[in-house]
């Protein structure tokens, strides 16, 4: 019998420094059946070079263009695919040898699961800076439960190259929302989990998160922030109004007033509302230990308030 084919789509823009390690982690995959596409999004860095290259080297399909943003290049990714199980891949990350052939392993017989794997963090182009992220969603739970109880600490990690999916699951439920350009794997996957039987953990499996620090996002993308939260909101509503998920979906909502405040009002007062009529939030507020003493007298809000002007001024110049 032969192995069903997995489609791997990838969106790229300059992005030279880690392509070449990302796209080798994808044609060192142990599984025997694999296509590779990859988006290039009017690169002007050596992403092109690294691309003929592997297009030449290993059959990778490379299709150029000028996309609005990263949506839209995995939406022309998955145009051209043709597997029976797809997985979105960014360019800064790296998958574990076995990913592939242990996720379609567990997809077996199914038609409407997804699978998951282990992920975390490495710094610097080092691996062995690799630590994993244990979650108590890792683990065999139904998609609804996997949003429900992930979002009750506010920050579920829906990195696109955890998953394998099945590509009736994309037809059927939408492919990526191209009006998001910030935050657009949270709605994807809160949409296709709503609807998911199981998501289905492959323990041995591992997604390496290339992690960067940036600390200012503009107006557009915190606006598309606000928009994701609100559409995954809606998606685990439809299946699931119970008293966790209310909670799970408040505490989103929390978290992004936390983060932004008091930057752009419009947003953090739609989301104050969206709290209050999910029926409150329990979470805390993140950040320094600065900010968390000076919370614990002032308040979150003055703390934050402070803890923004001490960062402006002490940024370069």
């Amino acid at each position: 019998m032969s192995l069903p084919l997995v489609s791997i789509c990838i969106p790229c823009h300059n992005a030279a420094p880690w392509l070449e390690p990302a796209l080798e982690s994808v044609v060192q995959q142990t599984y025997g059946n694999i296509e590779i596409i990859v988006a290039d999004n009017g690169s002007t860095d050596d992403s092109s070079k690294i691309l003929s290259r592997f297009a030449l080297e290993h059959d990778v399909l490379v299709i150029k263009g000028e996309y609005r943003n990263p949506a839209a290049s995995r939406n022309e990714a998955f145009k051209k695919s043709r597997g029976t199980y797809v997985k979105f891949f960014d360019t800064n990350d790296l998958l574990s040898p076995m990913i592939v052939e242990e996720q379609v392993a567990r997809l077996k017989g199914t038609s409407r699961s997804i699978a998951s794997a282990e992920w975390g963090r490495f710094y610097e182009n080092d691996l062995a800076s690799y630590r994993a992220n244990p979650e108590s969603v890792s683990r065999d739970i139904s998609g609804p439960g996997w949003l429900s109880e992930s979002f009750v600490d506010a920050r579920p990690m829906m990195q696109s190259g955890i998953f394998l999916i099945p590509r009736g699951m994309i037809e059927d439920h939408g492919d990526w929302d191209e009006k998001l350009t910030h935050m657009d794997d949270f709605e994807f996957f809160s949409r296709l989990f709503s609807q998911a039987d199981e998501i289905l953990f492959t323990p041995e499996s591992a997604l390496y998160y290339r992690s960067s620090l940036r600390s200012k996002f503009c107006r557009t993308e915190i606006k598309s922030a606000f928009h994701a939260l609100d559409q995954g909101i809606l998606h685990l509503m439809k299946v699931r109004d119970s008293k966790a998920a209310r909670l799970g979906c408040a505490n989103l909502m929390q978290d992004f007033i936390y983060t932004y405040y008091p930057e752009h009002p419009e947003f953090l007062d739609r989301a104050t509302a969206i709290v209050n009529e999910l029926g409150g939030s329990k979470i805390e507020p993140d950040g320094p230990p600065r900010f968390q003493k000076l919370r614990k007298y002032f308040g979150w809000k003055l703390a934050r308030r402070i803890e923004r002007q001490f960062t402006r001024h002490r940024q370069p110049v």
